[in-house]
């Protein structure tokens, strides 16, 4: 058997990177008894059975070291969430999510804020520092003037990076100024809804240079909470942690306990409002989520 990485997944067939050659394959029938889907960034051992035309069969998925749900991608080493500072408008609530998703998987967490040129650096900073301030590393991009982009490739060197965020925040083209000869597909932003139209279609791993992959995903709208405990929401909001020691029960939920440190933290403005908003609104939707 032959060893290799599975980069791209449509339609029952799985294409499989082995030193640098792609073979089309499908998955044995065993996968389906034992309800386990290949995924991409899966490890995989294939039976090559037409080497002329590329052709074999996956024998074996290796175990994974973690897998998201959505974008459904595994073995990744961290997550690059990609928001636009205007066109779309950030829809903060939903990078937090992500964030969630991904400190759930324990990935090492990059914010990139793209589209800068678009406005005035007063009209962004507060969202640069709500994001600075709870320990996440924020890097201010646009292609169009150049700003960021050898940041951004120095962050995918030696990594496997899902490069994630809604549509039309540039995530497509961004890549395609790191790394021109990926020839990405990029979209406009709908006038009339005001969202990015969708160029992603599928999941797919990119062999990028000094031995990086990264993974254009599809852009999302939503992320069910329904994956996490409330018990461990918490710990998933990082600026939180520092603070849980000063809370009067071990139990806390930091809702309507008294003596609560994240509460009285939040109050003297030392963790944000509009986090603790989005952890408050995630309680809730898994607590709803619970009763069904």
């Amino acid at each position: 058997m032959y060893s290799g990485r599975l980069i791209k997944g449509i339609g029952g067939f799985y294409y499989v990177d082995i030193n640098g050659e792609i073979f089309e394959c499908k998955a044995r029938g065993l996968f389906r008894k034992k309800k386990v889907v290949p995924v991409v960034g899966d490890y995989v051992e294939i039976d090559i059975i037409d080497k002329e035309n590329k052709k074999g069969v996956i024998e074996k998925i290796n175990e994974r070291h973690n897998e998201l749900i959505r974008p459904s991608v595994s073995n990744i080493d961290q997550a690059i969430v990609v928001f636009a500072v205007t066109q779309p408008d950030p829809h903060l609530s939903l990078l937090d999510r992500f964030l969630v998703l991904a400190e759930s998987q324990k990935l090492n967490i990059i914010i990139c804020l793209n589209k800068i040129d678009l406005l005035k650096e007063e009209e962004y900073r507060e969202i640069v520092n709500i994001y600075a301030s709870a320990g996440y590393k924020v890097i201010l991009t646009s292609s169009k003037q150049n700003i960021g982009i050898s940041d951004l490739r120095e962050e995918l060197k030696n990594k496997t990076t899902v490069f994630a965020g809604p549509s039309g925040v540039g995530k497509s083209t961004l890549l395609n100024y790191i790394h021109p000869r990926l020839k990405l597909q990029t979209g406009e932003i709908s006038i009339k809804i005001g969202r990015g139209k969708h160029t992603t279609r599928h999941a797919e791993l990119m062999a990028v240079e000094e031995d990086g992959w990264v993974v254009d995903t599809p852009g999302f709208s939503s992320l069910n909470m329904d994956f996490i405990h409330e018990d461990d929401l918490h710990f998933h909001f990082p600026e939180f942690v520092p603070y849980m020691d000063n809370c009067k029960f071990n139990s806390c939920k930091h809702i309507n306990e008294p003596s609560c440190g994240v509460k009285e933290a939040v109050v003297l403005g030392e963790i944000s409002k509009n986090r603790y908003t989005s952890y408050i609104q995630f309680i809730d939707e898994i607590r709803k989520s619970r009763r069904y």
